[in-house]
């Protein structure tokens, strides 16, 4: 029922850019349950759903200088090592904290540091009910149910 699928690529990934493996695994089973080629209603692409303007920033940022939006839509390992290095990058941005970071993979950093400036949330799960948009609400608590289910199931990454 939980399996991790692409474990070495998500290794791989979560340890060039120091980002814990269950997390990336999480967001993965949250964003596509492990399926490529995907594309949400809204645009977003590949295994780790990575909204093709994003795709570009990080392209330029991490110098994935091959890389295509199909590469991203369609490879497993593209979009592994694309999405773990912008979930790093928001991890940095939000001094580390996993829980805004989970919450801007969903809502676009942009709108966390918002939450956060305006005293509309604190940035921690336990005030998670206080997030104005519900699908990242929701969103923060399945990437958090999915972690620590990996994490109780997998000793082991």
């Amino acid at each position: 029922m939980y399996p991790i699928h692409y474990r070495d690529d998500i290794r791989a990934s979560a340890s060039n850019y120091d980002v814990d493996p269950y997390l990336v695994a999480a967001i993965i089973k949250a964003e596509t349950n492990y399926q490529t080629g995907r594309e949400s209603r809204k645009g977003a692409l590949g295994i780790m759903q990575i909204m093709p303007d994003t795709a570009h920033w990080i392209t330029e940022r991490a110098g994935f200088t091959d890389v295509t939006l199909d590469d991203v839509h369609q490879r497993a390992d593209v979009g592994i090592e694309m999405g773990t290095w912008y979930l790093a990058s928001l991890k940095h941005q939000f001094n580390h904290n996993t829980i805004t970071a989970i919450a801007a993979y969903n809502a676009g950093p942009g709108n966390v540091t918002r939450w956060l400036n305006e005293k509309i949330w604190d940035g921690e799960f336990d005030t998670v009910s206080q997030i104005p948009f519900g699908e990242t609400r929701h969103y923060v608590q399945k990437v958090v149910y999915y972690y620590n289910k990996y994490k109780e199931l997998y000793a082991e990454f």
